[in-house]
């Protein structure tokens, strides 16, 4: 599931293409014909990300999508491609298109109905929001961080690898329970947390190396991942700490992976 830094990059390009110009909308799937016909020739107003749900105006209606874990966008500029696939919802106008395939969500909002759905998101580190509505379920809470931090109703956008990697930079095992951390080590996860996913957006990848510990510097083979990217944890459960050596381990929470070092994040 893409996490929040590229939901808003999708968001960035889909404003660069449509904003301010009519745009034809269909759906060859067929699954969003009806609510794209009410749509259909309106202008977009503006695109916007919260977390990982992303939404579209036209005038008083929004296009409400969330990608889940196999939706996919193809932003592009020229002329639309002869259509292949399912694709559920289509943006075109006269110099780029857009094609939605395999959305968990793909709906049309009114106004009130967009603004409940941003609400039942929690605080974007990306949009800087206040972290305030995030702590006070944090510091009450039994779950684990871990879990709490995959959870969008508490932390919008953050996900497994944001997730396993800002906890690791702040020594936190992804098991202590959310009430647990101090109100001093929760700040220290937020604002680290608005700086990486605000990186990502910029970069295109997730990059949570600090400068210090780097191939170059460390003498170490860079990682050969598909996800691209410098990371501490994640994916390299069996390998060794940068830090202090010992095996990094992976477990599974709430049907997600879970990576730590079991020294530098003590239970």
């Amino acid at each position: 599931m893409p996490e929040g830094h590229v939901v808003h990059s999708q968001a960035r390009r889909l404003r660069t293409r449509f904003r301010g110009s009519p745009v034809r909308v269909d759906s060859p799937q067929g699954r969003f014909a009806a609510d794209a016909r009410r749509i259909d020739g309106r202008v977009v107003d503006t695109v916007e990300a919260h977390g990982k749900h992303l939404f579209i105006r036209f005038g008083d209606l929004w296009v409400h999508v969330h990608l889940g874990l196999f939706g996919k966008w193809r932003i592009s500029p020229g002329a639309a491609p002869d259509v292949r696939g399912q694709i559920r919802l289509r943006l075109l106008n006269d110099s780029s298109y857009a094609e939605l395939r395999g959305p968990t969500v793909c709906e049309l909002l009114d106004d009130e109905s967009k603004k409940a759905a941003v609400a039942r998101i929690g605080p974007d580190p990306i949009k800087k929001s206040d972290p305030t509505p995030a702590w006070n379920r944090v510091e009450r809470s039994n779950a684990a961080i871990g879990a709490l931090l995959m959870d969008q109703k508490v932390f919008a956008g953050v996900g497994n690898i944001y997730r396993a990697e800002v906890l690791f930079r702040h020594n936190i095992s992804p098991y202590r329970p959310g009430k647990h951390l101090s109100r001093n080590e929760f700040d220290a996860v937020w604002d680290d947390l608005v700086v990486l996913m605000t990186q990502g957006t910029k970069r295109g990848r997730i990059d949570t190396v600090r400068p210090e510990h780097l191939p170059d510097i460390m003498g170490r083979k860079p990682r050969q991942d598909r996800h691209g990217g410098e990371v501490y944890v994640y994916r390299r459960a069996g390998d060794a700490c940068y830090l202090c050596e010992a095996e990094i381990e992976m477990n599974e929470m709430q049907a997600r992976k879970v990576y730590w070092c079991p020294v530098c994040q003590p239970e």
